[in-house]
């Protein structure tokens, strides 16, 4: 391996050198260069992430810092649920990289000894016609396919993106929810009393992987692109065995554990020993392999998947042994914990370093990097809204529905295995996903958002956009918002242009996550999405989770659904965008109150979808999937993006209660006609239909 000193800025080697009191040997730079990256310091985002910890919730167990975050909903149940990118991995190897990505967050749910239920993915992808777009689109759907379909995990709600500035950039952010039963503990990784066993468990270890970290941590370039080696290769079905043999040792035998994702066997030890602030004793050739050639550092760094590290007291390793053996998974005892502060990491007889892991963990550099304060003047005029025309209403719907970017996303979900575990309420069809949860047989809802075009226009708003619309969501639905994970993901943070859009869009998210009491519990930070110069627009990647106390699943459709409803629509107007002008801010408390009569009316409607970003004729021809037309009239723009912007639906038996309490008059009403009309603009649902089908690209 060549040396990795050139790797690092001269003032940080300059910092380890200060740290060692020497110069670092080969395993020291390899120890430096996997937790210094920023995929695993954090170093360009914590002093802005800890803003996240303002916002307060006492159903909060577990948060940052921990392999995912935990909610106690109450009634003897919990969850927890994190969301991570892996857009690097994925861009480079689309299949292995999406595979890897959905495997690496399941295993932080496990790690916790919380059980996998559901899945969800936040996909962007570039332009439909960009040369490597439907074979990148193609790889990742299919890799999440394999890896959920064949753990037997269901998929069952997303969110996808095709816009150009991803076309060298993919974005592939997988969220996982896991759930604990009354009698369940919360798993911890912090390492316990000296004396412990520090346990290898799964699969053996590899090539694949090495440096994974540090090729996150880049823009990319020609050289990026031909790190193949660096992307971890994922297997779904290790991955069952490995889940179902911690879930089995972590009811009484295990006292921590960690996966061993970016940064292998390096981060995983380090982080468990810093948190405890005690040390380990590490033997390096007691790794299982599947390399036999492997050197030491390339067993510190390699990303194998299906790897955990436990520990465990040394009376409960022979029961440990047993869980893993029936399991047909390797296990072996690397070393122990030592009371004294420092990792002593040995290959046979030899010390390759004997190093305090505060010094890659709590002694990371913190970087400041410059950003100007987010304010109206940072506003941008983007053509990234669609404008109003002149053209005839039906030729502009055509136009809209021909759009490949805006198809059906049923080709893509399609291929997931959206209801298997038989806890789908509702799938990938529906707005949000919805999970009866297994012992109080309440629902919780999960739904991904966060409008990058609202965001690259101005990124203070838009963030607080990225919390307060998946609230909506979920509010339509009845749900009451509870908690928060993201996967923020930006260019290069070098740029003062990019460090703004990632201040002022945590600012905004903040503020709107503390006006609906939705702690961010979990997440993580995605930098250097940039290709030869060109950043990705802001991209924070949102999920939301709600509860619905009531038993009944009685909750509006997406679509129409009987004839002689009456159509409303509601709006809450703080923002307001009129072709290329964009007005306004949006005030976080009062749409949380908007949120609050959204759900108090929710179960007096019988149809509900919120009006996207394409304006209310595009939302109407969704709405007729199950071929009820519906007729209206309403003086406004039917293709002008207003913000917040909802559509529903009242039978005629609550239509008086309805407009008591919304005090709104029908803009019209659903017929039998199969025809969609706008302000006497007729178009049939067959032609709609036709359209519809005949667009689908790929």
């Amino acid at each position: 391996m060549t040396s990795l000193k050139d790797d690092f800025p001269k003032d940080e080697y300059q910092q380890i050198i200060s740290l060692l009191g020497k110069e670092p040997n080969e395993v020291e730079l390899a120890l430096f260069s996997a937790m210094w990256s920023e995929h695993c310091s954090y170093k360009s985002s914590k002093i802005h992430l800890k803003k996240f910890a303002q916002i307060k919730s006492s159903k909060v167990v577990a948060g940052f810092g921990e392999n995912a975050g935990v909610i106690d909903l109450g009634e003897g149940e919990k969850i927890a649920f994190k969301m991570e990118s892996h857009n690097h991995p994925s861009r480079i190897e689309p299949l292995h990289g999406a595979m890897t990505g959905v495997g690496g967050i399941l295993r932080d749910i496990f790690a916790m000894n919380a059980r996998p239920i559901a899945l969800a993915n936040y996909l962007c992808f570039g332009r439909p016609d960009y040369p490597i777009t439907k074979h990148l689109v193609d790889g990742v759907v299919r890799g999440i396919g394999n890896y959920g379909n064949s753990i037997g995990i269901p998929t069952i709600t997303g969110h996808t993106t095709f816009h150009s500035s991803y076309n060298e950039n993919i974005l592939v952010n997988a969220l996982a929810l896991g759930i604990y039963g009354p009698e369940d503990k919360i798993m911890r990784s912090q390492a316990p009393q000296s004396g412990a066993y520090v346990v290898y468990a799964g699969a053996r270890t590899g090539r694949d992987g090495i440096h994974g970290a540090s090729m996150a941590s880049e823009s990319f370039s020609d050289q990026t692109e031909k790190k193949q080696s660096t992307v971890q290769v994922g297997d779904p079905f290790y991955g069952k065995l490995l889940m179902e043999a911690c879930l089995e040792a972590m009811k009484k035998n295990v006292l921590a554990a960690q996966d061993m994702g970016a940064a292998g066997l390096i981060s995983s030890s380090f982080e468990m020993a810093s948190k405890g602030n005690i040390g380990m004793n590490l033997q390096l050739d007691k790794v299982p392999l599947r390399d036999f050639s492997m050197k030491p550092e390339e067993i510190l760094l390699s990303e194998s998947q299906e790897r955990m590290l436990l520990i465990c007291s040394p009376e409960n390793y022979p029961h440990l042994q047993k869980i893993f053996q029936k399991w047909s998974l390797p296990i072996s005892i690397l070393g122990e914990t030592i009371s004294e502060r420092k990792m002593n990491i040995y290959w046979k007889d030899k010390l390759l370093t004997s190093i305090d892991p505060l010094l890659l963990t709590e002694k990371a550099p913190e970087l400041k990097r410059p950003f100007k304060k987010w304010g109206f003047p940072n506003r941008t005029s983007k053509k990234l809204l669609n404008e109003s025309s002149k053209q005839t209403f039906e030729k502009k719907l055509r136009d809209l529905l021909e759009q490949k970017e805006n198809v059906s996303r049923e080709f893509i979900y399609r291929q997931y295995d959206q209801r298997v575990g038989a806890k789908t309420a509702e799938d990938c069809s529906f707005p949000i996903g919805v999970i009866q949860l297994p012992y109080s047989k309440r629902f919780l809802g999960i739904v991904l958002g966060g409008r990058s075009s609202l965001l690259h226009v101005d990124a203070l708003e838009g963030g607080k956009d990225s919390i307060l619309y998946p609230g909506i969501q979920l509010a339509l639905r009845g749900f009451k918002p509870l908690a928060v994970t993201d996967c923020l993901n930006f260019g290069n943070p070098e740029k003062e242009e990019i460090m703004s859009q990632f201040v002022g869009a945590i600012e905004g998210m903040v503020e709107a996550a503390d006006a609906l009491s939705t702690p961010v519990i979990s997440g993580n930070v995605s930098f250097y999405n940039e290709s030869s110069g060109a950043n990705i627009i802001p991209t924070p990647a949102i999920g939301m989770t709600g509860l619905k106390e009531e038993l009944s699943s009685n909750w509006p459709k997406s679509y129409f659904e009987n004839k002689g409803e009456f159509i409303y629509l509601i709006q809450k107007h703080d923002l307001t965008l009129s072709e290329n002008h964009f007005s306004g801010s949006l005030n976080a408390q009062e749409i949380s109150k908007w949120i609050q009569f959204l759900i108090s009316i929710s179960d007096k409607l019988n149809s509900a979808k919120t009006v996207g970003h394409l304006g209310l004729a595009y939302t109407l021809t969704q709405m007729i999937q199950n071929r009820i037309g519906a007729k209206v009239e309403v003086d406004l723009d039917p293709f002008q993006t207003r913000l917040y912007e909802v559509i529903v639906t009242v039978s005629e038996s609550k239509k008086e209660e309805f407009e008591s309490l919304s005090r709104l008059t029908p803009i019209g009403v659903t017929t039998s006609d199969k025809i969609l009309e706008y302000n006497k603009n007729k178009l049939s649902i067959d032609a709609i239909k036709e359209i519809q089908q005949a667009h689908t690209w790929i």
